[in-house]
C-alpha cells in the first residue's frame, strides 16, 4: 500500500508541478491556445488562473516533501485532500461547459488525489 501510495503521489507530484507552473507564469490566451482541453483558461480572470496554479504547486510539494523530508508528515494526506478540491472544481468547470471527455480525465486525477487522502490518513500514515 505504501509503495502505490508513493507512485500516485509521484506521478501527481509531476502533474500538478507542471501544470501550475503553466498557469503561474503563463498567459491565458498562450495557456487557452496550447490545447482545446485548456480553453476553460479564458473563462477566468489572470489572478484566479494564477490562484489556481499557486495551489497546485503548494499542493504538489506538499505530497512528497513532508513525507521526505519527515518534518510535518501530516501534511501530505491534507495536500492531497487540497488538490481533490481543486479537481472537483476541474471537474465542475468541465460539466458547466459541457467538456465530458476532460471531465472524466479530471475525476481520474480526484479519484488518485483522494486515494492519497485516504490512504495517508488511515491504513499508511507516514510517520516521523
Amino acid at each position: 500500500m505504501n509503495t502505490a501510495l508513493w507512485i500516485v503521489a509521484g506521478f501527481l507530484t509531476a502533474l500538478f508541478l507542471l501544470s501550475g507552473f503553466g498557469k503561474v507564469f503563463g498567459t491565458r490566451e498562450k495557456l487557452a491556445g496550447m490545447t482545446p482541453a485548456a480553453a476553460w483558461a479564458l473563462d477566468f480572470s489572470p489572478g484566479a488562473l494564477r490562484a489556481i496554479g499557486a495551489a497546485e504547486v503548494l499542493g504538489a510539494v506538499g505530497l512528497v516533501l513532508p513525507a521526505l523530508l519527515r518534518i510535518a508528515p501530516i501534511l501530505v494526506p491534507f495536500a492531497a485532500l487540497g488538490l481533490a478540491l481543486v479537481m472537483a472544481g476541474a471537474v465542475t468547470v468541465r460539466l458547466r461547459r459541457h467538456e465530458l471527455r476532460y471531465a472524466l480525465m479530471d475525476l481520474a486525477y480526484l479519484a488518485l488525489a483522494a486515494f492519497v487522502a485516504v490512504g495517508r490518513f488511515g491504513p499508511a500514515p507516514i510517520t516521523t
